[in-house]
């Protein structure tokens, strides 16, 4: 798969409609992750605290707040190149949004991102890299494959959330620069290793700092903590 063309830009720009759906965890029953790419220009900017705030984007539902959205999970990205593979091992066309994605991308490789890194979109909006996206049953429902959250856990390939730094309006064929790349090798992939299938990499993940999503730097201290930075052979 190759990343880093010449050309980093945003293929669509996505967003959600509250749906009413039987089988969201979402106390009201409805979800926002069926997104379809907007017309014109989407304005960002930081949707407040986890648990109060909601998606990053103007006109963008997320109905669930004790999990989505909030200032660390403001925008949710996902490479062209990563819904490409799994057209052809589902055998079946994934639209623009299809995973819930906010951001569409090209040619950046964003499970790859390091946490911390910052992408200037457009003129104006800057985002920095946060976390992965943990797959939920309301994703493995909304695609219809069974067994989806294992299969997209093994891959290991799970897209990136961002905070918004800096707000503004972006719209489909916008330009993706990376302005900023941290010194650490805290990439979102491993991230989302660390928290999901390999809790022995939870150490690593402390070189990020406060960049990384604070639930997962939370589990990160947790861990050490408990075990110790060199101490993942003593976890039962």
């Amino acid at each position: 798969m190759v990343f880093y063309r010449a050309v980093m830009k945003l293929l669509s720009v996505n967003l959600g409609r509250a749906t009413p759906v039987p089988y969201t965890d979402q106390p009201e029953g409805v979800t926002g992750i069926d997104k379809r790419p907007a017309d014109g220009p989407v304005r960002v900017a930081p949707p407040g605290t986890e648990g109060t705030g909601a998606s990053g984007l103007a006109g963008d539902a997320v109905c669930d707040t004790r999990y989505h959205g909030g200032a660390d999970q403001a925008v949710y990205a996902v490479a062209r190149e990563d819904l490409d593979e799994w057209e052809r091992e589902l055998g079946r066309t994934l639209a623009d949004g299809a995973f819930g994605e906010n951001l569409t991308t090209f040619g950046v490789d964003v499970s790859g991102a390091l946490i911390g890194e910052r992408w200037r979109v457009g003129r104006d909006v800057l985002l920095e890299v946060t976390s992965g996206r943990i797959p939920c049953r309301t994703f493995q429902e909304h695609l219809g494959e069974r067994g989806w959250v294992k299969r997209f856990t093994r891959r290991g390939a799970p897209g990136a959330y961002l905070r918004v730094i800096e707000p503004g309006e972006i719209r489909a064929g916008d330009p993706v620069e990376i302005v900023h790349r941290p010194g650490h090798e805290v990439t979102v992939a491993l991230q989302f290793r660390a928290v999901t299938t390999e809790r022995h990499l939870l150490p690593r993940l402390l070189a990020a700092g406060d960049a990384l999503h604070k639930e997962a730097l939370a589990k990160a201290r947790e861990y050490v903590e408990k075990y110790g930075a060199a101490g993942a052979a003593q976890e039962a």
